[in-house]
Parts: C-alpha cells; sequence; structure tokens
C-alpha cells in the first residue's frame, strides 16, 4: 500500500527570551506550523506569556512524503491588529525521522530562533511524534534514505554515536 503523507503531532510547549526590535514580547504570541505550502496550522494565543510563552498545543497534521523541512514561525500580534514575525526555524526532517531513536517514539527538541534579519532571536521548544511507523509507508520511501537497516535488518535499532574530535594532538588521547 503506497501513502502519500504522514501524520505528525506536534506539541508546541513553549519559547524562551523572545524579542522584537530588540525589547521582550509582551503578550499575544503564537505558532504557525507549516509542513509544505499547503498544510499549517497554527497554535492559540498565549495573552500573558511575555517573553517566555508556554502553549503545549498538540497539532496533529500531515506531512507530504517529498517534505524535507518543516517550518515554525513564531509571530505575536501588535496592538493595531497586526502579525509580527518574532522569530522562524526550519527543522529538518531527518531531526526527527530515520534517526537512531524508533520513529513513533515521543522526541523533545529545542530550536533556536532567527528574527526577519537572520539574528538570534530565542528559543522555541517542541515535542513531535511520527503516527505511524515507517513500514506503513511505500518501498519508495525506505529506498530515499528515511530509514536505513543496521546490518541488512528491519528494526532500525538504536546506535550510539561517539564523536572523535581531530583538533587535539594525537598524544593527548588514547595514547
Amino acid at each position: 500500500m503506497e501513502t502519500k503523507s504522514r501524520t505528525l503531532e506536534f506539541t508546541i510547549l513553549s519559547a524562551e527570551d523572545l524579542r522584537i526590535h530588540n525589547k521582550s514580547v509582551k503578550k499575544n504570541a503564537f505558532v504557525v506550523v507549516q509542513t509544505d505550502s499547503f498544510n499549517s496550522k497554527t497554535t492559540k494565543m498565549n495573552g500573558k506569556g511575555g517573553s517566555s510563552p508556554s502553549w503545549n498545543d498538540k497539532l496533529v497534521m500531515d506531512m507530504p512524503m517529498h517534505t524535507r523541512f518543516v517550518t515554525l514561525q513564531v509571530k505575536c500580534k501588535s496592538s493595531g491588529g497586526r502579525d509580527k514575525t518574532v522569530g522562524l526555524v526550519r527543522i529538518p526532517v531527518t531531526d526527527f525521522i530515520g534517526g537512531y531513536s524508533p520513529e513513533t517514539c515521543l522526541q523533545f527538541l529545542s530550536y533556536r530562533l532567527r528574527d526577519p534579519k537572520g539574528l538570534k532571536n530565542g528559543i522555541l521548544n517542541v515535542s513531535i511524534r511520527l503516527k505511524e511507523p515507517l513500514q506503513a509507508c511505500s518501498s519508495q520511501a525506505v529506498a530515499s534514505g528515511l530509514g536505513i537497516p543496521i546490518n541488512g535488518r528491519n528494526d532500525f535499532g538504536v546506535v550510539t554515536g561517539i564523536p572523535i574530535c581531530s583538533g587535539y594532538p594525537s598524544t593527548s588521547f588514547f595514547r
């Protein structure tokens, strides 16, 4: 059976240190989640969270199989009623699909936001969970690299990696 999209469950938890023009956001912050140009959902507006609002809003949405990034945009409603962009993050799909943990596991992630000028502007805390396992997708999706079996196994086992720095003299480690 071939599937053209996957169902994702986003929980927009909170944000930290949100600013507009170097001033703390006072209220009315919300988040827009966009999986592609046709699929977007919005959290409720946080009326009193200030520069560190919390939403704890769960958004269930479809993500097309070809999607490479999910965009999360924090905005706030100005006193004049206009939406102002506070910050934006583009999350690579590989951050939560095809990694070292099973795909249907709930994953807690934090991302640095960038304002419209590209400057750092706060942190957004989210959780993401794929609602259906990879086996429910077409064989073409598996071949596209969204999950790689380990040693020919099809269970996508957990692997622990240990980073090795090459910036140190070879005599300082592993003597």
